[in-house]
């Protein structure tokens, strides 16, 4: 390991994140991680769990005049999302994450960080390990699988937890205090191919440059989808041409940056095909000149061995242009909250089947059906089939909430200053435990972070220190309440 963050602040949670780092733990990828946080248990003689589905729990004994205090539960999931740049040769199955500081920020080089939601491990691990913080009973509950569906969370036996408290560690901006997110799902379009035979020349379109981002917390900062902005280019495009296939986006939960379309033309058509894109390409520039300026087409020849036929390609240009992506709600009740959204994050072309996939979240449950409706309906309209996953619930704001007292006072206390409460539209594991775990309260608190779920994610050390500051705070104040 290379101490990259050597000497940097806080020290223990930093070096705990760099040797995590070296750990692969994409999601379905957690067998090493988990394990890894099960050995650290055993060097401190903790009790642990590590249940079938990778998750870990170990416990901590309240410290001298804690212990008729409410046990708190410090959550946060082990698994990254996996993107990188085209140029990177990183392997996320065997190569450690290359740290780098640049200022007072953490990258990872050309690819995803795993500060989401690596932070929260580091700061838990950093708990475990101290002798000198003082605390109620801790459980650390690191849970497997949240960027794909929270299938860890879903399949948790919560009857193992004895905390009242639960401080989950997944948030991305410091001075805020979440207590409430949106539920979601995942659902996918399949649409069977039919091919022919062409003698048309091939080329290569990629759409590249966009910076994409969470397709929670970043919905609403107007970037644009790549999967969406092919649907465009395929829709505008005047000559005659032949649709090979689509391939866009890597994860559902992400605003896909990147989109490449092969097409077949007639040599006579290629000037006039270069000066169409010239023209697409000028049209969302001028479009995305705030949000994303340095969106850009490229084109280069290609092979190919058949062609979609007419009706199916058509039937690829409706779906790319009629699921619904973005923005679809505004809360009412909280100015600047979004409601509801879809995210077409990922579009694939296999062997005889295109592939649309997508996220949708709300805080309203019915507004989620609905959008999710409208998915069917196009889907079922053009012959192809349609299927939901991975359900997970809104997180509502509770009543009179005793930790939501305590973490406000210690706030003030430490800064001086109010936090800000929010309900976010991102999805969190809150929700899942709550509805399982009867009269347990929980808040969401993390340090700055910045694109994630991008290869320029990146998190603030002097944020992290804040937090953590402000996370023992919260801790150390349990007795006076």
């Amino acid at each position: 390991m290379e101490n990259i963050l050597k000497g940097l602040e806080p020290q223990s949670v930093l070096n705990y994140f760099e040797k995590i780092s070296q750990i692969p733990r994409g999601s379905g990828n957690e067998k090493a991680i988990s394990d890894y946080l099960c050995n650290f248990a055993k060097e401190l003689n903790l009790e642990y769990i590590q249940d079938e589905h990778l998750n870990v729990i170990i416990k901590k004994p309240a410290t001298e005049g804690y212990e008729n205090c409410p046990g708190v539960i410090i959550q946060g999931h082990m698994d990254m999302v996996c993107e990188k740049n085209k140029d990177s040769n990183h392997d996320f199955l065997k190569d450690p994450i290359q740290l780098r500081v640049v200022d007072d920020m953490i990258y990872a080089t050309g690819t995803t960080l795993g500060a989401d939601n690596g932070i929260a491990v580091a700061y838990g691990m950093a708990l475990l390990a101290s002798n000198t913080i003082k605390h109620p009973e801790l459980e650390i509950l690191i849970t497997t699988d949240e960027e794909v569906g929270m299938t860890g969370a879903k399949n948790l036996d919560t009857s193992v937890l004895t905390g009242k408290y639960m401080l989950n560690l997944d948030s991305e901006e410091e001075g805020c205090i979440l207590v409430g997110c949106a539920g979601g799902n995942r659902n996918c379009t399949t649409l069977p191919l039919e091919f022919k035979s062409s003698e048309k020349q091939g080329f290569l379109i990629e759409l590249k440059g966009l910076l994409g981002g969470h397709s929670g917390m970043e919905i609403d900062k107007n970037h644009a989808n790549s999967n969406k902005l092919m649907g465009r280019i395929l829709d505008l495009l005047t000559i005659d041409y032949d649709l090979v296939n689509v391939n866009g986006g890597l994860k559902t939960n992400a605003i896909p940056r990147e989109c490449d379309a092969v097409i077949a033309v007639d040599t006579k058509d290629i000037d006039q095909l270069k000066a169409e894109l010239a023209k697409i390409e000028s049209i969302f520039k001028h479009e995305y000149r705030i949000p994303d300026p340095d969106v850009k087409i490229e084109l280069s020849e290609t092979s190919f061995e058949k062609v979609l036929t007419d009706e199916c390609k058509n039937k690829v240009i409706q779906l790319l242009n009629l699921i619904p992506s973005g923005i679809q709600t505004m809360a009412a009740d909280m100015p600047g909250l979004v409601e509801s959204s879809i995210n077409l994050g990922v579009v694939t072309t296999k062997e005889n089947v295109m592939t649309f996939e997508a996220t949708t979240r709300s805080s309203v449950e019915t507004r989620k059906d609905y959008i999710n409706n409208t998915v069917k309906l196009v889907a079922e309209s053009l012959g192809a089939d349609y299927e939901e996953t991975d359900h997970y619930p809104s997180w509502e704001r509770a009543i009179d909430s005793k930790l939501e007292e305590i973490s406000i006072e210690t706030y003030k206390k430490l800064t001086g200053n109010d936090p800000k409460i929010l309900t976010i539209h991102a999805g969190l594991e809150c929700g899942l435990f709550l509805k399982k775990m009867d009269g347990c309260e929980a808040i969401s608190i993390g340090p700055n972070a910045y694109d994630v779920h991008t290869p320029n994610e990146h998190v603030s050390i002097s944020s992290i220190k804040n937090v953590w500051d402000y996370l023992v705070a919260c801790l150390e104040s349990m007795n006076q309440h």
